[in-house]
């Protein structure tokens, strides 16, 4: 018979599947690994909770702890726990509920459990697609002769505290038997194994490509014979509404512990007795391939290996972020100690503040041109960018940005104009031209236009991404589909720098608990710093799996990662800096003394991809020297840029064009300057002003979301323009300036003439989309449509795909 637990015949496999799935889960998201720490011994609470409740209520319940060690679990997991309200101020963990009157230790530890109980029945649901592009999974249960085999080739990590406590206690027992009966003592522990036959579950996550890698998500003793396909788990749920006896967090410097509670709500039922596809039973001799998952696998690693897990933790770093600028603030007793250069604290909510860093208040857009000296883009710009896009073949229209004026100022874009009209060999429209309806290519206009330039083009684009949070939202995809635009309009080369060094130097943290202690003693790589470097670094790789699924062009698209390609740029980073003095930087930036060096060091590496010296062989193509060479390869250095990009990021290239003369020869058409083409902050759901954060999950639509977050979201957090009665909104109708949904069909709703048909039913209170919930209606739908089509083209992003972007290769 079994040993791996008395009375295992009674346990339901919905409790044995979904004890194997927690022992996978929650690792996966602290970040640590699935053998350390060892769960406690596993309550079987479903005995109890069954009669009372019911399969149908909840009643399959089963409960289970992870103690983290000592010092807030620092030493094993990567997750900042939520600690105890006492000790929240120690280890340079600013306490969020006494430091800002917004977050209680409440509200973080629900946001725990919250971004748990998704992540599990996020994969619950997904695991079904072990034959599609989606991923999957797949159970196994190894069956081992012995509970001895079983731990001499997977380890003790395989069982929870209880299994081990019983192991010991049957050896025990077996010892003193064996000595009362004169027998051996030295063979009694193999006695006690080889009577007993274990099983050993595993769930294996196929990973999202067309290789078919898999990697280890689960790996633990069995409870009970039996378990069912993931899919048909149906869904878990944590319990947490009386810690006491429910999940529970408990984190100070002496004790961290995890306690979860758990009901499955069962899913479709399926006839018990056969087998399943999903669920694979294997004996120890099959065991070769098991051994290489666990080898190396990144489930006994302490990377935060759920996206879930990685949101927590941003958002977490965000409020201590906010935590310490709060307390800080405290000890200004006067405005004069604050630069000069930074608005005074606002009087009202409604005051425009946009800098480099923060983006509130109702939005005066021609006010900002004002501000920024920038330059409004005309009716006639929009002709001469028609001129060299439409009426070339490259598109079939100027993209609903421009239209719409939601990119509505810039730098020197009629000089990029002037160089594409060159490139073209076409005059520019006359400027007394009347503005009529937009220009539309028709089926003959590639055929019509002049022949192809056989030189290289004249421009390259240059936007990026400071990567913060593992998924990206509604407002970071504005710039890149916009981009993605110019880059087939133009047929040009486009340069895509990911900032993870910025967002280290602004939102790194360092602990010394972290750091390895040069023997691996402590479970970390020896040589590791205590930093969280590799956090940013890592999630890199995730948002670029977002920008190329943007649609951008391969062969003419270079992605890169600071931390990687910067010694390329180094040369024009080091002409930068002696360019520009401290007291610019801080004057254009705000810093002052107590900022580290990397904040007034980073300007120059964000501004030096506006040079494309920066570049020699990705825009270079071989060529060597002045102007084009003799095989057609462009000269780097001559290249003009141009960066689409939100106004509040304009400070960094003010500066930059100040002191591009110094980095370029005498005979590049801008003189070096870049060229902005700027956008307006797509708004977040809780009203239309400032811009969208990553920080308030409610406030956006993050490329993740499902379909149903999506309505969700739109229904209960837009913000409404309509009037409070329905005989009020048909007087007045709606505000449409205010309203969110509209403005974000503006936004993302293709067709012109529905976008003013749905204006004006709405505005005037009459006709089919008279009402705030026919709008919101019809974003959802517009909505779900376009994230779940970006879904399916980042499925097919795998990891080896990115870095085929990210490799150094001529674009030209």
């Amino acid at each position: 018979m079994s040993t791996n637990t008395t009375n295992n015949n009674e346990v339901p496999p919905e409790i044995t599947t979904a004890h194997l799935f927690l022992r996978g889960l929650l690792p996966s998201y602290l970040g640590c690994s699935i053998v350390n720490p060892q769960p406690s011994p596993f309550q079987m609470t479903y005995r109890k909770d069954l009669l009372k409740l019911g399969v149908e209520n909840g009643g399959l319940t089963g409960k289970l702890s992870w103690n983290m060690g000592k010092k807030f679990g620092t030493e094993i997991c990567s997750m900042s726990l939520p600690r105890d309200d006492d000790d929240d101020c120690d280890g340079g963990n600013v306490n969020v509920s006494s430091a800002t009157s917004t977050t209680s230790r409440e509200e973080v530890v629900e946001k725990f459990w919250s971004g748990l109980e998704s992540a599990a029945n996020r994969l619950i649901s997904e695991s079904g697609n072990s034959s599609g592009s989606g991923g999957g999974a797949t159970m196994k249960i190894i069956k081992f002769d012995s509970e001895d085999e079983a731990l001499s080739k997977l380890g003790n990590g395989i069982m929870d505290a209880g299994q081990l406590a019983s192991r010991e206690k049957r050896i025990k027992k077996e010892k003193k038997k064996a000595a009362e009966g004169g027998g051996d003592n030295s063979s009694s522990e193999q006695v006690v194994g080889s009577t007993a036959t274990v099983s050993v579950g595993q769930i294996i996550q196929q990973k999202n490509n067309d290789s078919g890698d898999e990697e280890l998500f689960a790996l633990s003793m069995l409870h009970g014979h039996n378990l069912i396909p993931l899919s048909q788990l149906g869904q878990i749920k944590i319990l947490r509404s009386n810690p006491k006896n429910e999940s529970n967090i408990v984190c100070n410097k002496k004790k961290c512990e995890v306690t979860i509670k758990f009901c499955v709500l069962p899913g479709e039922k399926k006839e018990s007795g056969g087998a399943t596809a999903d669920v694979v039973t294997v004996t120890s001799a099959d065991l070769d391939m098991t051994t290489t998952l666990i080898e190396g696998s990144k489930a006994m690693s302490k990377d935060i290996r759920l996206e879930e897990g990685l949101n927590y933790e941003v958002w977490r770093q965000q409020l201590r972020m906010e935590a310490v600028q709060a307390t800080t603030s405290t000890t200004n007793t006067t405005t004069e100690e604050k630069a000069p250069t930074q608005p005074p604290p606002s009087s009202t909510s409604d005051e425009m503040v946009v800098t480099a860093f923060e983006v509130t208040g109702s939005i005066d857009y021609n006010k900002l041109i004002d501000q920024f000296g920038s330059k409004p883009l005309t009716p006639y710009l929009l002709r001469r960018l028609e001129n060299v896009t439409v009426k070339q073949g490259t598109v079939d229209r100027l993209h609903r940005f421009l239209r719409r004026e939601i990119f509505f100022s810039h730098r020197d874009i009629e000089k990029i104009c002037e160089l594409l009209e060159g490139w073209y060999g076409v005059n520019p429209p006359p400027e007394d031209e009347e503005d009529g309806d937009d220009v539309k290519m028709d089926e003959s206009a590639a055929a019509a236009a002049p022949n192809k330039p056989t030189t290289p083009c004249p421009i390259y684009l240059y936007t990026g991404r400071g990567p913060s949070s593992a998924a990206m939202h509604l407002g970071h995809l504005v710039p890149f589909l916009f981009t993605a635009w110019l880059q087939k309009a133009f047929q040009c080369p486009l340069v895509i720098q990911m900032t993870d060094d910025e967002k280290f130097i602004f939102k790194g943290e360092y602990a010394s608990e972290r750091s390895g202690d040069g023997t691996g003693a402590n479970g970390l790589d020896p040589n590791r710093t205590g930093d969280n470097l590799d956090y940013f670094a890592n999630l890199t790789m995730e948002n670029a799996k977002d920008i190329i699924a943007c649609d951008f062009i391969p062969d003419k698209t270079f992605l890169f990662s600071d931390l990687d390609y910067v010694g390329r740029m180094y040369p024009n980073i080091v002409r930068i800096w002696k360019a520009v003095t401290v007291n610019q930087v801080n004057g254009v930036f705000g810093f002052d003394s107590s900022a580290n060096i990397g904040k007034t060091a980073f300007p120059a590496i964000q501004a030096a991809p506006s040079f494309g010296s920066s570049f020699p062989f990705v825009l270079g193509g071989g060529g060597g020297g002045g102007g084009e060479d003799s095989n057609g390869s462009s000269n780097p250095a001559t290249l003009a840029c141009l960066i689409p990009c939100a106004i509040d990021q304009d400070p960094y290239f003010r500066l930059t064009r100040d002191i591009a003369h110094k980095l370029v020869p005498s005979h590049h058409p801008l003189q070096g300057k870049p060229s902005l083409i700027h956008s307006k902050f797509f708004p977040p759901l809780q009203g239309a002003q400032g811009k969208m954060s990553s920080s308030d999950t409610n406030s956006a639509i993050f490329l993740t979301d499902s379909p149903e977050d999506i309505e969700r979201k739109i229904k209960q957090h837009a913000f409404s323009g309509g009037q409070d009665t329905k005989k009020l909104q048909e007087e007045l109708g709606a505000n449409l300036d205010v309203d969110v949904s509209y403005q974000w069909l503006r936004f993302f709703l293709e067709d012109d003439e529905e976008l003013a048909r749905i204006g004006r039913e709405y505005g005037s209170g009459s006709g089919e989309h008279w009402s705030t919930g026919k709008v919101k209606a019809k974003l959802v739908a517009v909505l779900k449509e376009l994230v779940q089509e970006h879904q399916e083209r980042r499925s097919a992003v795998t990891e080896e795909v990115v870095k085929k972007w990210m490799s150094e290769r001529c674009i030209m």
